[in-house]
């Protein structure tokens, strides 16, 4: 049993969530559109981690979004801020234990194609961990033996395409892959990511995917594209453009996941 998600009921009550969503780098503005939400510091629920990175609010809400009830969780803590490729593990767990059933999770990303430029959103639909790390490393018995085939579910992300298609705001779809960071990539690393099929590059989702198969939730994510990726463009990456360009996508996304919530209504 997850102490987290007692905490969690003890202050937004025992109805269970249908699905739970994670908000990468300047994508917190949809946690304003969750109505009646309870908000919980990650500080008071046991097992969660404190991000480090401006951008990253590091609560949890508990809510309605789109009609259906879910627990939101604004802020993550990365990889590459403790070396610790398990750091979102309980706040997952505690997902799993309130009643979701999948999870959606959001990042900022940059992208690998000159087709799909900054502000572009992309459905991930698999991705290749380039980190040397598995947040499953050390877990005991059978099941950290998980299978990584279709981790981002097919109808998950068919839903996602549907909904950004009727909004009139199509959305592309690619392959993610998974560096360390902090610091950014190089241009020759952007270019072997390229050659291997990666579409977008990160620094965060792999993990995150890894610990919510394990933990038997189904699984969708959607990187907000905030810059070409090193060596694209002749101009150095800085995390204030991530930022930037992630609020102003944010607006689609919002609209997308509010959408993709409520069909768990």
């Amino acid at each position: 049993m997850s102490a987290a998600a007692e905490v969690v009921r003890s202050h937004a009550g025992a109805a269970p969530v249908r699905l739970g969503l994670v908000l990468g780098s300047g994508l917190g503005g949809l946690a304003e559109s969750v109505q009646e939400a309870v908000r919980i510091p990650y500080a008071d629920l046991p097992g969660f981690p404190v991000s480090g990175v401006s951008g990253h609010a590091g609560e949890m809400l508990v809510g309605r979004l789109g009609g259906a009830r879910v627990a939101l969780l604004a802020g993550r803590a990365h990889y590459y801020e403790q070396g610790d490729a398990r750091a979102m593990d309980a706040p997952i767990a505690a997902l799993k234990a309130l009643g979701a059933e999948a999870i959606a999770l959001s990042n900022a990303a940059g992208s690998t194609r000159e087709e799909t430029g900054p502000g572009a959103l992309m459905a991930i639909s698999d991705h290749i961990n380039l980190s040397g790390a598995n947040p499953l490393i050390g877990a005991e018995g059978d099941a950290r033996f998980v299978s990584m085939v279709d981790a981002y579910d097919p109808e998950l992300r068919a839903r996602l395409r549907d909904i950004a298609e009727g909004q009139g705001a199509p959305i592309a779809e690619g392959v993610y892959a998974w560096f360390s960071g902090p610091s950014f990539e190089t241009p020759a690393e952007i270019n072997m990511a390229r050659v291997l099929g990666a579409d977008a590059v990160g620094m965060s989702t792999a993990p995150e995917t890894i610990l919510a198969r394990y933990h038997g939730l189904k699984v969708a994510a959607v990187s907000v594209i905030t810059n070409y990726a090193a060596g694209m463009t002749g101009r150095p990456l800085s995390h204030v453009e991530t930022k930037e360009e992630g609020a102003r996508a944010a607006t689609r996304l919002q609209a997308l996941l509010t959408e993709f919530a409520g069909s768990f209504a």
